[in-house]
């Protein structure tokens, strides 16, 4: 098979999940009860993968007044940020099982990935999104304190929980992980997930062990994943990344041995690619229909920064 010449692939393309207008105001999570009635307070409305949007295409609203957002929705309100000259943002929750409820008020809801990868809303929103999103995943799977089993409370307005019975206070974790671009030559290294659309190939990627740095985790994973060595390990950019809390740190791992010795547990199939043909794919051109991730993933930022030139 022969491969065209690279194109101009233009301006670069914009990170999902990383450009958020709001100023966490940390020092007002204490009071933000208050906020509440601010007439500029706002709130996002996040069921489990779901994201509740007011309006019609091809830009949604995803913000509801505080009537709106209480009528739909259920628990404590979760304090984001300040947006602007000072409009409060919260996220709050509301019932999976009622999609088609809120589908028959004239929302529309559907899931955060549907919503970054078609822009159904500004970017702007997409992080304020993530972070609730990622918050109310948090408070869903740590209710009960881990040092005594007791039930714990929110406080903080989100941001902490307490433990009535043994005073332990819980923060929220996200989970770190490495995802890498493995180089050798004009080849690198992609690899399949069993879950992955028909087609699609993507960077390996794997969560970071306690006592571990970046760079060995990018080894490690690397080598348990697909039998490659690496050496040399350079940083290029981090993603939060809200399914359900884990930050994407992306980075460039140059090869030191080339043979495959696929962990079929982890990957359905790995391989070298030559940078012609995974231009082909990451333009959508593939003659046999390969592609790779959307812009919104740091992925694809991975990738073309290998198809440009970079190395590690």
């Amino acid at each position: 098979m022969s491969f065209i010449s690279r194109p101009d692939l233009g301006a670069w393309p914009t990170l999902g999940y990383v450009d958020s207008p709001l100023d966490r105001a940390c020092h007002l999570r204490a009071g933000a009860a208050d906020l509440l009635d601010h007439p500029s307070a706002r709130f996002y409305l996040l069921g489990g993968e779901l994201v509740a949007l007011k309006g019609a295409g091809p830009a949604f609203d995803p913000l509801f007044d505080r009537a709106e957002a209480e009528a739909r929705g259920r628990g404590e309100a979760l304090f984001l940020g300040i947006e602007g000259d000072g409009a409060p943002r919260f996220a709050m929750g509301f019932d999976p099982g009622l999609r088609e409820t809120l589908e028959g008020e004239g929302l529309t809801v559907t899931d955060l990935r549907t919503i970054a990868v078609s822009g159904l809303i500004a970017p702007q929103h997409l992080g304020p999104v993530a972070c609730g999103k990622a918050l109310r995943a948090w408070h869903t799977r740590h209710g009960f304190c881990a040092n005594c089993g007791a039930a714990s409370r929110i406080v903080d307005a989100g941001w902490r929980r307490d433990c009535p019975s043994c005073g332990a206070q819980h923060f929220p974790r996200t989970d770190p992980v490495v995802i890498m671009l493995t180089a050798r030559g004009d080849r690198c290294l992609l690899g399949r997930q069993p879950h992955f659309a028909p087609g699609m190939w993507s960077t390996l990627a794997g969560f970071v062990e306690p006592g571990e740095t970046i760079e060995d985790a990018v080894r490690r994973e690397t080598l348990e994943e697909a039998g490659v060595r690496t050496g040399k390990v350079r940083y290029l950019a981090s993603q939060p990344w809200p399914f359900p809390m884990s930050l994407m740190i992306g980075c460039i791992a140059e090869a030191t041995s080339e043979e495959l010795v696929i962990d079929r547990n982890e990957l359905e199939d790995a391989r070298w690619f030559g940078r012609d043909e995974v231009t082909l794919m990451l333009t959508r051109t593939h003659p046999d229909g390969l592609f790779v991730p959307p812009p919104i993933a740091i992925a694809h930022h991975l990738i073309r920064n290998f198809i440009e030139g970079g190395h590690a």
